[in-house]
């Protein structure tokens, strides 16, 4: 007998579901990204993490072109409880090359804040677009 799927719900969003990648032996969430019901279905039957890119505008498989850094399931994808989030527990064949694009252990490098938490004064912020920063 197979094993039933629980297919997340791709309809709310317009065929897209967020996914959480987190590494398993830290914990470290190490991408935000999303997937279609046809890169879950892969990425369960491979045990090989296979997301879409929303920049792309196609299926994206870790390490499968540039880093050579693939992502394998280590647990059983698992579901929020709406059922349109999903949270991947991966390890990384080549963590030394990063699980970011940009070579980055992680996606999530960047403060949003800077040091305010570090000065107990009252500091003005400035609000800087995102693109502004990577030149986009």
């Amino acid at each position: 007998m197979q094993p039933t799927v629980r297919v997340p719900n791709f309809e709310k969003r317009g065929g897209l579901v967020p996914v959480i990648v987190q590494e398993e032996g830290t914990g470290t969430v190490l991408i935000l990204a999303y997937t279609r019901k046809e890169e879950f279905l892969e990425t369960v039957a491979s045990g090989e993490v296979v997301l879409w890119s929303t920049s792309r505008g196609e299926r994206w498989k870790k390490g499968e072109t540039k880093s050579g850094n693939v992502l394998r399931l280590q647990k059983p994808p698992r579901l929020d409880c709406d059922g349109d989030a999903l949270l991947y527990v991966v390890t990384q064949t080549k963590p030394e090359s990063g699980a970011c694009h940009t070579g980055k252990e992680t996606c999530f490098y960047r403060s949003v804040i800077g040091s305010i938490f570090e000065k107990d004064d009252h500091t003005t912020l400035e609000i800087v677009e995102v693109s502004d920063r990577l030149g986009s």
